[in-house]
């Protein structure tokens, strides 16, 4: 049984996996007359020829901890961005890209905690867990795709492998 680490959210360690949507540190420029902070292009979102970019809220559950880890899903078509809409912490299972095959390296799996003053945009073939709200009906706003083909590819650890998160 390994149990996952669970990291701060930063810019640098999220890297292979995504941005991180947040404005402390980041640079501005003002609009509106100077009354408005624009915190410029945080993330990027990513589609293929044939899809759209799609505005959802998700509102979520609150899983039981510890919480075993035994699927990773990613979306090959399209990046996928969470921003937590009630200033809730939530938590990130991720793992990179990869080679394109429908493996994952149970020791590259990583956790994170995201603040409620963050979000994160998944990058287009990154793995990672559904949605782990802390608090029941949380609620996030969801950029992502809409479009022709699955785009969500679903990876089943081996029962061999056992991941575990915990909250410390």
């Amino acid at each position: 049984m390994k149990t996952l680490k669970i990291e701060p959210l930063t810019r640098e360690a999220f890297a292979p996996f995504g941005d991180v949507i947040e404005s402390e540190g980041r640079d501005y420029f003002m609009i509106n007359n100077g009354s408005t902070r624009r915190y410029h292009k945080l993330g990027e979102v990513q589609l293929d020829e044939q899809g759209q970019g799609i505005i959802s809220i998700f509102r979520a559950k609150t899983l039981a901890y510890p919480l075993a880890i035994k699927m990773l899903e990613r979306h090959p078509f399209g990046s996928q961005s969470f921003i937590p809409l009630f200033g809730h912490d939530f938590l990130l299972v991720v793992a990179p890209v990869g080679d394109g095959s429908m493996n994952i390296d149970p020791s590259t799996v990583r956790a994170f905690r995201a603040s409620g003053r963050q979000g994160v945009n998944y990058h287009r073939g990154v793995w990672h867990h559904p949605i782990l709200a802390l608090r029941d009906d949380d609620e996030f706003l969801v950029v992502d795709r809409s479009g022709p083909g699955n785009n969500c590819d679903e990876f089943f650890f081996d029962e061999s492998v056992q991941l575990s998160l915990e909250l410390g």
